[in-house]
């Protein structure tokens, strides 16, 4: 890092109009520049929020959860879970510094659960190796604040389906698969959260719309920041590093939603992603070789600007299609392409010096041993580079210029109003309890974490109180899955409902 910042130092000198190496005497070099700007960026649906941005950007983060004035205050040695019970919509439940040995879930709409720090100390949600879940909401309008959630199975923080949600200030170490995973949710805040150590994705959008990632360090995982099958995200000012792979932009086919779109990954630090890929095998992300910067894999709309992307050993930028997941099948309703990708303005440097066995077999056909700045595997003909002159490249030979340089007018996915709940006759008919919940680790033909929903079928055919028997208490039948969490949070008929609607999906 410190050449790099020595490189980044000249650079501003050289821009506020130092002539490194001149004497004061020397005249500089006049070159006139057209300084016609070039037109504003505006992604496709976004023109309300970006002409927000450009004239209130905080008006636009200021998602807030509403209150009733009730105020619930959670001891050391007391139960969250009671407090949520006792819990009224609208209330700020606080809990004080402690150990919480328990899983906590927020079935009510616009309810706060904020940690009280005090001279450093946090309360400490502990899973110790055995419990499978720190949080789960499926409210709407939920707050997530300052705690210490550590040595779970499965999530430190997942949402279900429920919308309008901020998840703020938290530190998450070692909980298993996913460290915060907002599922199936609209207008939401991801900030200001340090994660380590998770198998898949420290931060994982799943199936949701207009979510910002902001502000957040992650490191030490397999994935850093994942947004898998979701429109409308925003990934800036995040610091990643020493994951196995930095940022994600993908889908994942079978799942629900076919569809992932605008993703603006912006102004964050990606930096020396090179950790042993430590991923549960033969789930998708173990598809990620090491010293992988920016992904995007079969994502549209991707745009890439403002950040500094060095040391990665495999590659700064990848855009690639369903190749890569060898262990994926396709799905014929996602278009595998990686349409329209645009890549502004960042700075790489010193990527793709020790690429992975798979990155070097993919650059041995080219006749090449470093690893690139930005490679297309695809080789698509609709992207466009600024600057391409600066970056080693592969595979970008017919991408144009770009028409915009600057994304800056839009400044945030969030949306100025809260979103209404999901409909909740979908909860009726399963369907919101699978997209919620199951398709979190059950695509349809291909492996996530859990068995595809086609084995599901195959093994409970004409069964579905036998899916729901197991939901509410499963237990380990395959070496290679790793413990389902018990959904025993969900009601015999939601859990029935969604047994019914995932026997009878076709694909």
């Amino acid at each position: 890092m410190n050449k790099l910042l020595v490189i980044i130092a000249a650079l501003v000198l050289a821009g506020g109009g130092f002539y490194l190496g001149q004497s004061q005497k020397a005249e500089p070099t006049i070159i006139k520049i057209d300084s016609e700007p070039k037109a504003a960026f505006s992604s496709p649906g976004t023109e309300e929020i970006a002409a927000a941005g450009a004239t209130d950007s905080s008006r636009l983060r200021s998602l807030r959860t509403p209150t009733s004035g009730e105020l619930i205050v959670v001891k050391n040695g007391e139960s969250i879970q009671d407090a949520v019970v006792k819990a009224q919509p609208g209330a700020v439940i606080k809990v004080m510094p402690g150990i919480y040995k328990e899983t906590v879930y927020i079935d009510k709409d616009n309810i706060t659960l904020s940690g009280v720090i005090e001279e450093g100390e946090y309360p400490i949600l502990e899973g110790e190796g055995l419990r499978n879940d720190a949080i789960l909401y499926s409210g709407n309008g939920v707050t997530i604040e300052n705690f210490y959630i550590t040595h779970y199975k499965g999530n430190g923080v997942m949402g279900q389906a429920g919308n309008n949600f901020i998840i703020r200030n938290n530190i998450v170490v070692d909980t298993g698969v996913y460290g915060i995973f907002p599922q199936l949710g609209k207008n939401g805040i991801v900030s200001h959260n340090i994660l380590s150590g998770i198998e898949d994705a420290a931060i994982y959008v799943g199936m949701s719309d207009n979510v910002d990632v902001v502000h957040n360090e992650v490191f030490a995982s397999v994935a850093g920041i994942e947004i898998e099958n979701s429109r409308k995200s925003l990934v800036e000012n995040n610091y990643v590093h020493n994951n196995t792979g930095g940022i994600l932009a993908f889908i994942t086919p079978g799942l629900p939603i076919k569809t992932c779109s605008d993703v603006l990954i912006r102004n964050n630090f990606v930096v020396n992603n090179n950790h042993e890929n430590f991923a549960i095998p033969g789930s998708l992300v173990s598809n990620i070789p090491e010293g992988t910067g920016v992904l995007v894999m079969a994502c549209d709309d991707v745009v890439i600007e403002g950040n500094i992307i060095s040391g990665n050993d495999s590659m700064g930028i990848t855009l690639t299609d369903f190749s890569m997941a060898s262990n994926a099948a396709t799905d014929p309703d996602s278009d595998p392409s990686p349409n329209r990708a645009k890549i502004l303005n960042n700075i790489m440097y010193d990527n793709g010096n020790k690429p992975a066995p798979i990155v070097r077999a993919l650059l041995a056909t080219m006749m090449k041993t470093r690893g690139p700045d930005i490679i297309d595997t695809v080789g698509m003909d609709d992207g466009c580079i600024l600057n391409p002159e600066r970056f080693r490249t592969i595979g970008l030979g017919d991408y144009g210029e770009c028409e915009f340089d600057t994304t800056m007018n839009v400044a945030s996915y969030t949306l100025p109003e809260p979103v209404p709940a999901r409909d909740k006759e979908h909860m009726e008919t399963g369907k919101l309890v699978y997209y919620g919940v199951c398709a979190g680790c059950h695509a349809y033909s291909s492996r996530l974490i859990g068995p595809p929903t086609q084995i599901i079928q195959a093994l409970y055919m004409d069964n579905p109180e036998g899916i729901a028997a197991y939901a509410t208490e499963p237990v380990k039948k395959r070496d290679d899955y790793p413990d389902m969490p018990p959904q025993s949070h969900l009601d015999e008929e939601s859990l029935m409902a969604a047994a019914e609607f995932m026997l009878g999906l076709e694909k």
